[in-house]
């Protein structure tokens, strides 16, 4: 894929524009999609002008939110109008929360008064709220219409839908309503279409129902979604009237923004918001930077530990050997405890008050890991070594092993309930910690096994 762009870049820098034409035929809109992302924004922008119309806007709805708004500042103003009117509301509001204030403005006046009010209404909702996620007015239908009049009203709906490649699926799952738009439940295209003549809408509807307040978080919504298996998700208000509904391609892109960002903070770096190739420099390196200066600071815990038992160091040069290898296995243990904590909360497995139970699996585990580890590792410091030094590491990676655990499963619990993404505390934060902590554990299991050595060393 990466070729691809290449190409692409060497064809718009000779100005090549028939064969530029000829590649974008030969590649489907996802396709070039992707490639024109690669590219800086005047690029994209002649390259996009060589597209028919019809395939232009099926090609922008399959950008990113921060693409588009790159495209769109190199094109010129008529062409930007049009493009913008042709977006879905949700869309235009995914698409203003990237562009300039200014340039949002101006594009949000341009619109006709109604979709104007349609798409200044999703920006009335929090910005991560489902609400902004939702594709309004949908279409709805009665309980006591008939299956012939339903796919009637259906058909003279779907040019609302018309308007890019995503949003027909907002028609494969139809809401259903009383005469006050509160929802009685989802209907799926295919129940309607099978269904014999004559058949009520009331007598299709499943007996479980799902749906979301506007104001709920956007994962929550996203992640129902994909547990449920639904094409297409309510959004209510407080007194359960239809407002618009999710659709399963939106809750993909929510779930893969939620996936990227823990993976950043699991990294030790902020969320880029942007992709890599089109963040500058500085940007990548402030990401990083802030978390390196706090775990910088951090390991000054490690730094005082050490001072702290600089005696035993000196009594017992040997112990010092292992120090690396020691707070190494409780980082990655802490790191693989706090991994699958965080992934079981994004998916709802666990919830902070699971905290015992975690404790109790997290122990055990611990336990297990630090017996077999210092099982194998035993026999060969006793060989080099001597059995005290090969009891005294076997032992402390057992208690390091088991303490680790613990704290790589509680401290993303402990987020969780504090509202902080749990995220924050996996691999960089549980691997500083017990660092410090697992020195303390070394060397106190050391003062007790070796206490005669240490005293023979020392004078005492």
């Amino acid at each position: 894929m990466a070729s691809n762009a290449r190409f692409l870049e060497d064809l718009l820098d000779d100005k090549d524009l028939d064969a530029v034409s000829r590649w974008l035929a030969d590649r489907s809109s996802v396709v070039v999609a992707e490639e024109l992302g690669r590219i800086s924004g005047a690029e994209q922008a002649v390259a996009f002008r060589l597209l028919p119309k019809d395939r232009a806007l099926d090609v922008f709805e399959y950008l990113d939110p921060v693409h588009q708004a790159e495209l769109l500042e190199a094109l010129r103003d008529d062409h930007v109008t049009e493009i913008f009117a042709s977006l879905a509301p949700d869309d235009q509001a995914s698409l203003l929360d990237e562009m300039p204030a200014k340039v949002a403005s101006r594009l949000l006046q341009g619109l006709p008064y109604s979709q104007r009010r349609v798409t200044s209404g999703l920006l009335g909702y929090p910005a991560e709220s489902a609400g902004r996620l939702m594709v309004p007015t949908p279409t709805v239908l009665t309980p006591d219409a008939t299956r012939e009049e339903s796919l009637e009203k259906l058909q003279s709906r779907a040019k609302r839908y018309a308007a890019g490649p995503h949003h027909s699926i907002a028609l494969a799952t139809v809401a259903v309503t009383d005469e006050s738009r509160k929802l009685l439940g989802m209907l799926e295209l295919a129940d309607l279409v099978t269904a014999p003549e004559g058949t009520l809408v009331g007598e299709l509807l499943d007996e479980e129902q799902h749906s979301v307040s506007a104001y709920d978080d956007q994962e929550h919504a996203a992640r129902l979604i994909q547990e449920a298996d639904l094409l297409a998700l309510p959004v209510v208000d407080d007194e359960d009237r239809i407002l618009g509904v999710i659709t399963v391609d939106d809750a993909m892109e929510v779930l893969e923004a939620e996936v990227t960002e823990d993976a950043y903070r699991a990294g030790g770096a902020e969320p880029l918001n942007e992709p890599y190739l089109t963040a500058t420099v500085m940007t990548l390196a402030k990401k990083r930077g802030v978390w390196l200066i706090v775990l910088i600071l951090a390991a000054f815990l490690t730094i005082n530990v050490m001072q702290f038992f600089e005696d035993v160091l000196e009594a017992v040069v040997v112990l010092s050997i292992f120090v690396p290898m020691l707070i190494g296995t409780g980082g990655n243990a802490g790191s693989q405890a706090a991994s699958s904590v965080v992934r079981a909360l994004a998916v709802n497995e666990v919830r902070p008050r699971d905290v015992l139970r975690v404790i109790g699996r997290e122990v055990r585990v611990g336990f297990l890991l630090g017996v077999f580890l210092g099982a194998v590792i035993f026999p060969i410091l006793a060989f080099l070594y001597y059995p005290q030094v090969a009891f005294t590491i076997s032992l402390t990676i057992v208690a390091i092993c088991t303490w680790a655990c613990i704290v790589g499963g509680v401290l993303p619990l402990v987020a969780k309930k504090l509202g902080v993404d749990p995220a924050v505390f996996s691999t960089p934060v549980v691997s500083t910690l017990v660092d410090a902590t697992g020195l303390i554990i070394y060397f106190s299991i050391a003062g007790v096994i070796m206490a005669d050595q240490i005293r023979q060393a020392t004078g005492g």
